[in-house]
């Protein structure tokens, strides 16, 4: 029962902690004070969801390094570094939850790199959350032609949302070609939360699609088309990128509502 508690309270943490940080992407949305007071409860819930995962930390130095504990051991580290730097940054030009913390360094620094850390904890984000997804999902029992139905879906959604990522320029945030995000303020709140689950459920697709890559090797077994995951994700994105070079060259876009 204590188990199952814990486990409970895992997965709520971690919902919240989605939840947060689709609010704080939604900067336009919420604002300059609501923003700094939602990155205050994500880093809380951070800290917290360190804790309840102390025994990983514990275990880090010990057992054996197969390709999927490697590849999540390092997504994890990276997760909690650029959490980590994303609320250093935030809090060193806070002007309304921490504003004793302002100037810890330099304002003209730490803007830009806020603005590379926190694009990166949300693609990392993604994908740290679609690694647990096939373990999570591994007791649901249906066809393997409604589980390829539902990869084909999923896959058509994802591309969608990699084309948004494109669209957003998020490349240039997470790479420090931009010193301030460009930002629709016009926009619907609701275009603007679905947008960027959209481009998050990229991310989450992408390490789920990863972590069945890797999972063969963990787990010695065989399993049935175990290049169909790659498949899949080669597949997203090239429908991200005919969409995107459909509409940025040729101005074509079957759904304009969500594009202008």
């Amino acid at each position: 029962m204590q188990v199952k508690t814990k486990d409970g309270i895992k997965k709520s943490v971690d919902v919240c902690m989605t939840i947060l940080l689709l609010c704080l992407m939604a900067y336009q949305v919420t604002g300059e004070a609501a923003h700094e007071w939602i990155g205050i409860a994500e880093t809380v819930l951070v800290i917290f969801h360190q804790i309840l995962n102390r025994r990983w930390y514990a275990a880090l130095f010990k057992g054996r390094y197969h390709a999927y504990r490697a590849v999540t051991t390092i997504l994890n580290v990276a997760l909690i570094l650029s959490f980590l730097l994303t609320a250093f940054c935030g809090m060193s030009m806070s002007g309304h939850a921490v504003p004793f913390l302002y100037g810890m360094a330099p304002v003209s620094f730490v803007r830009r790199f806020h603005l590379s850390m926190s694009h990166w904890t949300f693609v990392l984000m993604g994908l740290h959350l679609g690694f647990h997804i096939p373990a999570m999902t591994a007791r649901v029992r249906i066809s393997d032609k409604t589980k390829l139905l539902i990869s084909i879906a999923f896959c058509i959604v994802s591309g969608y949302g990699f084309y948004l990522f494109l669209k957003a320029g998020m490349a240039d945030y997470l790479f420090f070609r931009a010193a301030f995000a460009f930002l629709d303020y016009g926009k619907a709140a609701g275009f603007v939360f679905f947008e960027n689950l959209l481009m998050l459920f990229f991310f989450v697709f992408a390490g789920a699609q990863c972590s069945l890559l890797c999972r063969p090797a963990a787990n010695n077994r065989k399993k049935e088309n175990p290049l169909l995951p790659a498949v899949f994700l080669m597949a997203a994105v090239v429908i991200g990128l005919i969409l995107n070079t459909a509409i940025v060259n040729f101005g074509y876009c079957p759904w304009p509502l969500w594009t202008q």
